[in-house]
């Protein structure tokens, strides 16, 4: 009988902060500058330059300690990792090791298998390094130094989950939540949001947690969820063959779907950590600690709950809805406009959904104004223009965020209200089919269908459907 197995996961997940300066300098944090631009003596290394520490990454890591249930250090110190890398032009970083910002707190994740509490063993806020660039055509390496200095927080967890399912909700947790509090937009693919896998295989009731490895340069989900999988088995295979795991830390390529051995796992002793003799500890009030808390915006938990209550939401829009801090900001700005949250509900989730997927944007690219979208509810409820007419304005409106009212006026595009017209128009269609007219007599309501169609066929869409439908049975029944 083949032997059961376990996985063993804990994540140690990079966050850039959404600050607009650097955490010891002044220079720009703005993603995609011309390399080596945003950058000055200290983020470079520079001998006798000196950091000065940014306020508000202290209170961004206060904030998602906080919404994560930790204890905060309110005495706390930066010291130095050392290391001797190109993209590290200081030949250390700036990080915490004896007293990080937050310590253990925990998030509840949401799986098939249930509610669970995945902890947290730590926060604590470091430097991001430069950036190197392999040419593969010039046969060298080159490096950016913009992102050397830029503000993270690391958040590490308890080795807690079993699966990649776990992984992938914790992840889902940490990310709305960060995105939720403004402290970062938690773009993976722009590596705002980085996460290192550290996993381990047991046979299946073991105390003892197998030899780990480290897994590194995963940039989206799924590949998350494939890297996972290919260690998992690699892991699985050595062990079934009598081999052992050896403690290193690898590189997934997704392209490949495999990992390569990049080095072997350090320790902390090879990182000779010490105290930054160039930085204060960081002293964290009273005061200052009851001032961030009481900043703390509303999270989706309570957003999805109020929705329901405020709104009168069924829970699977407030879902929806809820999935995404900006598309929740559209929401309410919108209601507030027009006054008819399920209407605007009903917008988002059907027409502004399907086209993000025919684009293949996420909610956070949403770049019309609710001003617009609360117009466009006005035009279809004071019946200036039908829904099937709304529905090519709004993907206007998706598009290029026009004004309806304008758009509207300049395409002809309001409700024909003429009942001579209509009556005229119909009453052609009938003549030209006198089939449909003996099909309707003999008790076939379908054939009413086919008249009403073509009658907004000929009005283009722009007559109002209920007119249309009573004037054509009222003149099919003569």
């Amino acid at each position: 009988m083949s032997r059961q197995y376990e996985i063993v996961i804990g994540l140690e997940v990079h966050v850039e902060l959404a600050t607009k300066t650097k955490i010891f300098c002044g220079c720009s944090t703005a993603f995609g500058g011309a390399p080596n631009t945003h950058t000055c003596p200290v983020c470079t290394g520079m001998p006798g330059s000196l950091p000065v520490l940014n306020k508000q990454v202290v209170e961004y890591a206060l904030a998602v300690g906080l919404a994560t249930n930790c204890s905060i250090n309110q005495f706390c110190k930066f010291d130095r990792k050392n290391y001797f890398y190109p993209d590290n032009p200081q030949n250390y970083q700036i990080s915490q090791l004896y007293l990080p910002i937050c310590h253990d707190g925990w998030v509840e994740i949401e799986t098939a298998a249930g509610k669970k509490k995945v902890r947290i063993h730590e926060i604590h806020m470091e430097e991001d390094a430069g950036k190197l660039i392999h040419d593969e055509w010039e046969d060298c390496s080159l490096v950016d130094y913009n992102r050397s200095g830029v503000p993270l927080i690391e958040i590490v967890s308890e080795p807690d989950m079993r699966s990649a399912e776990e992984v992938i909700a914790y992840l889902e947790k940490l990310r709305m939540t960060i995105q939720y509090l403004g402290a970062s937009d938690c773009k993976l693919q722009e590596g705002s949001m980085r996460a290192d896998v550290n996993l381990s295989v047991r046979e299946a009731g073991a105390a003892q947690f197998g030899t780990r490895t480290e897994m590194k340069n995963l940039n989206s989900f799924k590949a998350i969820a494939r890297a996972i999988e290919g260690e998992r088995t690699r892991q699985i295979e050595l062990l079934e063959d009598g081999k052992k795991v050896i403690q290193e830390t690898r590189r997934w390529d997704d392209n490949k779907e495999s990992s390569h051995a990049m080095r072997s796992k350090e320790d902390a002793q090879d990182y000779r950590y010490f105290p930054d003799p160039d930085l204060v500890p960081v002293m964290i009030s009273d005061e200052w600690l009851d001032r961030v808390r009481a900043a703390q915006p509303e999270l989706r938990p309570e957003k999805l709950a109020r929705y329901q209550e405020e709104y009168g939401l069924p829970l699977y829009d407030a879902d929806i809805l809820t999935g995404s801090k900006h598309l929740a900001d559209v929401f309410e700005a919108t209601v507030a406009l027009s006054g008819k949250p399920k209407e605007v509900s009903n917008w988002l989730m059907t027409d502004a959904m399907r086209l993000l997927k025919e684009t293949e944007k996420d909610p956070e690219d949403l770049n019309f104004t609710p001003a617009n979208l609360a117009k466009l509810i006005g035009l279809v409820d004071r019946n200036v223009i039908n829904r099937t007419v709304a529905r090519t304005v709004f993907e206007a409106i998706f598009r290029d965020d026009v004004d309806p009212e304008l758009y509207v006026e300049e395409h002809g595009l309001k409700v024909v209200n003429d009942e001579g017209a209509l009556k005229k128009t119909i009453e052609e269609l009938l003549l030209k089919n006198p089939q449909s007219v003996a099909d309707f007599k003999a008790g076939k309501k379908k054939a009413m269908g086919f008249i009403v169609g073509q009658t907004m066929r000929a009005m283009k869409g722009k007559a109002d459907p209920a007119v249309v439908n009573q004037l054509v049975e009222e003149l099919m029944s003569r």
